[in-house]
């Protein structure tokens, strides 16, 4: 294969029927037929995937190398999740891990528009780390939820973004939510001089986010969410691809439900597909990641990749404010660091505990 590149698995196996295991991965995700029923040339040639190498991980698990051709995947976010994981992820005892893409393959999807020079640029953010908050709980109506953005943004919190359980309910519909909520930033920072942005939260079929889109076009939104995992990466590849304006911030609900690495899905293909930030489960938090995960996974949303832009770590679940000099002190400057449930605790004194947030972060030294 002249253009191709490496999915990278692991699988348990036994060392007698790895190499019988790699070759079924192989053809799965390939041609999708007994090798001995693929006879033209050109397509054993050119599509027929190949096992590139196999290595043992102890405890009968094997990392295994698959090299596919790149025009199986149409160059299309959707059709290059389906060759990466199609129905081999029906398969249990196989976790995918990695993929490795030449630089003109990866110039074929957008990347993030905005990545961490154009958020800093738009937050007026040069050199700290940034902050984020989520408005919290369902239930409240869009007048409440908007004299939280107020409270949020006098404090100083960069994005202020719905949580990702706010939809469009009849407690809140998503069009009186979000110009009320766009609203109370821009008059906080009209007195401020701050460039908070609110950030809501698009979620829906396609036509319905479609018209979402325009509602946020129209009252001046910066910086837009969406859960790729719930409403299709492909939809927020072409909203990245579509230039509207809109940073995304990507989150990462539906995202445990596939045997995919959180280092790969989170750190690399939300990048890929055009996140400019993505939000990810933090050790010591609500859910069970370890520090290498996260910060491998920080590592890949940021380390030189071709020439898709860097994107924002955004670690969250459970973070307290007294753990900002940590956050800072592993992940470095360029962190959105995201407290929820830590600020909502203050009761009465939210106003001053994300004050207290805000400037722990403008202040906390980087080794």
């Amino acid at each position: 294969m002249q253009d191709a590149f490496s999915v990278i698995y692991h699988v348990r196996s036994t060392p007698k029927e790895i190499a019988g295991r790699a070759e079924a991965i192989a053809l799965e995700q390939s041609v999708e037929l007994p090798r001995a029923a693929v006879r033209d040339p050109h397509i054993v040639e050119n599509i027929l995937a190949r096992v590139e190498s196999i290595a043992p991980l102890g405890d009968n698990l094997f990392e295994v190398a698959i090299r596919l051709a790149r025009v199986t995947t149409g160059d299309e976010p959707a059709q290059l999740l389906n060759m990466l994981f199609g129905n081999t992820s029906l398969q249990e005892d196989v976790l995918l891990v990695d993929v490795v893409m030449p630089d003109e393959m990866l110039s074929a999807f957008v990347g993030p528009r905005f990545g961490v020079t154009g958020l800093r640029a738009l937050l007026g953010a040069e050199a700290r780390a940034l902050t984020c908050t989520a408005l919290k709980p369902q239930g409240l109506s869009s007048a409440q939820l908007a004299d939280l953005c107020r409270v949020f943004a006098r404090a100083g919190i960069d994005l202020i973004k719905d949580d990702h359980g706010l939809a469009n309910q009849s407690f809140s519909p998503f069009a009186e939510r979000v110009a009320r909520c766009q609203a109370a930033v821009e008059q906080v920072n009209a007195e401020t001089g701050r460039r908070c942005c609110y950030v809501p939260n698009l979620i829906g079929s396609p036509r319905q986010i479609a018209d979402q889109v325009r509602i946020c076009r129209e009252l001046g939104v910066r910086v837009v969410m969406v859960e790729p995992m719930l409403v299709g990466m492909a939809l927020m590849h072409e909203l990245a691809a579509d230039n509207s304006g809109m940073a995304i911030l990507a989150h990462p609900a539906f995202g445990g439900a596939l045997r995919i690495a959180p280092e790969l899905l989170f750190g690399k293909i939300f990048r890929l597909f055009g996140a400019d930030a993505v939000i990810y489960p933090n050790y010591g938090g609500r859910f069970s990641y370890s520090q290498q995960t996260c910060k491998t996974l920080a590592e890949n949303l940021r380390r030189p990749w071709g020439e898709v832009k860097a994107a924002f770590p955004v670690p969250a679940g459970g973070m307290q404010v007294d753990r900002v000099q940590e956050m800072l002190d592993v992940y470095g400057r360029d962190v959105i660091l995201l407290i929820g449930g830590s600020l909502y605790m203050a009761g009465d004194a939210l106003l001053e505990r994300s004050r207290a947030f805000v400037e722990n972060v403008q202040k906390g030294f980087v080794a």
